[in-house]
Parts: C-alpha cells; sequence; structure tokens
C-alpha cells in the first residue's frame, strides 16, 4: 500500500500529514509506504517551513529529513490512496487524472475524519503559531482514522 499526501506547496499541510503517517506506520509495523507533494513548484526541494518543523518536534515527530516536490501524473501509478488537503488542491490533482481508476484513488484528507462534509485543512503559512497547532491535530486526527482503516 502506498498513501500520498498532497497540498500546495509541501511544506506545510502535506508534509506533516506525511511524517505523522509514517510514525504511525512504522508503530503499527504496517507495510505502507508514505510521501508527499504539493500540487505547485514554488518549494521544489526545499525542507518544510520551518514553524511546521517546530511544531511536529513540539510533539515528537520529527519532519525535517522531508523535502518538498510537485505532484506529477505518474503519482497515479505509484500510489493506491493519494490524500489532498483542500478543494483548490483537489481539483488540481482531479485535472490531472487520465481515467476513473486515478480519480477513485484522490479524496479530501478531513473526510476520514468528517465523513463526506468535505471539509478543508486551513493553511496556516500566513497565520500564526496556533494555526499550524490547530492543523497539526487536525491531520493528527485523520491519520489516526486512516491507521485504522488500514490496520
Amino acid at each position: 500500500m502506498n498513501v500520498l499526501m498532497v497540498c500546495l506547496g509541501n511544506i506545510c499541510r502535506s508534509p506533516m500529514a506525511d511524517g505523522l503517517l509514517r510514525k504511525k506506520v512504522a508503530q503499527h509495523q504496517l507495510p505502507i509506504t508514505v510521501d508527499s507533494a504539493g500540487t505547485a513548484n514554488y518549494h521544489v526541494g526545499k525542507a518544510p517551513d520551518s514553524r511546521m518543523r517546530a511544531t511536529a518536534l513540539s510533539f515528537d515527530c520529527s519532519i525535517d529529513d522531508l523535502r518538498a516536490r510537485q505532484f506529477v501524473q505518474s503519482d497515479f501509478d505509484h500510489f493506491d490512496l493519494i490524500y489532498v488537503m483542500d478543494s483548490s488542491n483537489y481539483n488540481n490533482v482531479m485535472s490531472l487524472a487520465r481515467n476513473d481508476e486515478d480519480r477513485a484513488k484522490v479524496d479530501l484528507l478531513l473526510n476520514l475524519s468528517y465523513p463526506g462534509e468535505n471539509r478543508n485543512v486551513p493553511d496556516p503559512y500566513y497565520g500564526g503559531e496556533e494555526g499550524f497547532i490547530e492543523v497539526y491535530q487536525l491531520l493528527n486526527d485523520a491519520t489516526d482514522q486512516l491507521i485504522q482503516k488500514l490496520a
């Protein structure tokens, strides 16, 4: 099983979801590969935002080794599940889908916590520290739900 987390720049939300899921996959010893990507190419090759890295570390989850990359159409071939952080990124990923099989792999991550509500994970980039903590909490809950689903 291969799972991909996707946001806009791949420096805040998706690396945090990636790091949380990797940690939980290791704890549960599940045969799952996790990665993350952004729909835009603004930060390719860069480490996650320093504020998100600090938030992750404060909750004992390091994402320091992750580097941003852009979502590409071939990701549909390599990943079984593709979770996006908001409706804008959902639309960007879906615009690259080639067929119904590709489209069936994509969902909003918070639909795991709030089924069918199509809620967005807010982008904390332009806000303060509390936004990063809120995003961590949302992603922590959603990845808990995902682990239950996959275990």
